[in-house]
C-alpha cells in the first residue's frame, strides 16, 4: 500500500554525494519517533545524563583533551575539509564535552534533549533531537547554496542565510535547519514539550564510526522504549547507502 494514502507521512533523508567527497566517512543515524509525549523531567534520563558528566569529570580533560578524542579530532578534521574553522565553530560534541570537561553541568532542557546530551557525552559523537513535525518529504545534508533562510534557535525574528559551501541540514522549502554542519541547530526543528513527531541523528566522521553510531543508536532505542515512545527501527546512511526514507516502511540500509 502507498504510504500516503495510508496516512503516513514519510521522510527522506539524504546525504549529499559532494559532501561524501568532501568526507567520505561520514555516516549519520536515525531514529523516527512518530509520536511522543516530550516531558520536562525523566528520572531514567536525569539519571543517565548526570552518570555521565559525573564520568566525563572523573577523567579530568583539558580542553586540548578533547579536542585530540579520536571522534572529536576527526571532527575537526571534517570541518576543515569542508572549510570551518572547528576551533570557532566546534561540533556539537566537542561544545559539550568541553563544557562537562571544566566541570560544569548542562541545563536540563526537557526528557529528549537531556537524553541526547547524555549519550552524546557517552559516545562521543554529535547526538541530536529534531522536531519534523513542520518538514514535509525530504530533508538533506549537504552544502548550502547560501540562498537558503535559517531561523536561529531562540531567535527565528532574525533569518540568516548560511554561507555557500556550509554544510546544512536543508528541507524542499529552501530552508536550512542548522549552521556549520551541527555546530547549531534551528528553531523550526527544536524540540519542545508535548506531543511531538521528532526525528533523532546520531553522526560520525572517524573511521569505524558506524559502530559507535549503531550502538548510540541501540541506547537511544531501549531509553525511547522506557519512555514510552514507539520508535521506527534505525537507519544508517552513509557514503555507500546516502538515502532512505523514514517515517514509513523499514528501508534496506536499517542497522545490521
Amino acid at each position: 500500500m502507498d504510504s500516503t494514502a495510508a496516512g503516513i507521512r514519510t521522510l527522506t533523508v539524504t546525504i549529499d554525494a559532494r559532501l561524501s567527497a568532501h568526507v567520505p566517512g561520514y555516516v549519520l543515524g536515525l531514529i523516527a519517533v512518530p509520536d511522543i509525549d516530550v516531558v520536562e523531567d525523566a528520572p531514567a534520563v536525569a539519571a543517565q545524563l548526570t552518570a555521565a558528566e559525573d564520568s566525563l569529570h572523573a577523567e579530568r580533560l583539558t580542553k586540548a583533551d578533547v579536542s585530540a578524542l579520536p571522534a572529536i579530532a576527526a571532527w575537526r578534521d571534517a570541518y576543515r575539509a569542508v572549510g570551518v574553522n572547528p576551533n570557532r565553530f566546534p561540533c556539537a560534541a566537542e561544545s559539550v564535552l568541553r563544557r562537562v570537561a571544566k566541570g560544569d553541568r548542562l541545563p536540563r532542557i526537557n526528557s529528549l534533549v537531556d537524553l541526547c546530551n547524555a549519550v552524546s557525552l557517552d559516545s562521543r559523537l554529535p547526538v541530536a533531537s529534531c522536531d519534523v513535525g513542520g518538514i514535509e518529504d525530504e530533508l538533506h545534508v549537504r552544502l548550502a547554496h547560501g540562498t537558503e533562510t535559517y531561523l536561529p534557535l531562540g531567535a527565528p525574528e532574525t533569518p540568516e542565510q548560511p554561507e555557500p559551501g556550509e554544510v546544512v541540514y536543508a528541507d524542499g522549502r529552501g530552508r536550512a535547519h542548522s549552521r556549520r554542519w551541527n555546530w547549531r541547530q534551528g528553531d523550526v526543528v527544536k524540540t519542545g514539550t508535548g506531543r511531538r513527531r521528532i526525528l533523532l541523528t546520531v553522526e560520525s566522521a572517524h573511521e569505524g564510526g558506524r559502530d559507535d553510531v549503531e550502538r548510540a543508536l541501540g541506547r537511544l532505542t531501549d531509553t525511547l522504549a522506557g519512555l514510552g515512545a514507539e520508535a521506527g527501527r534505525p537507519l544508517v546512511l552513509d557514503r555507500s547507502t546516502p538515502s532512505g526514507e523514514v517515517f514509513g516502511a523499514p528501508s534496506a540500509a536499517t542497522v545490521r
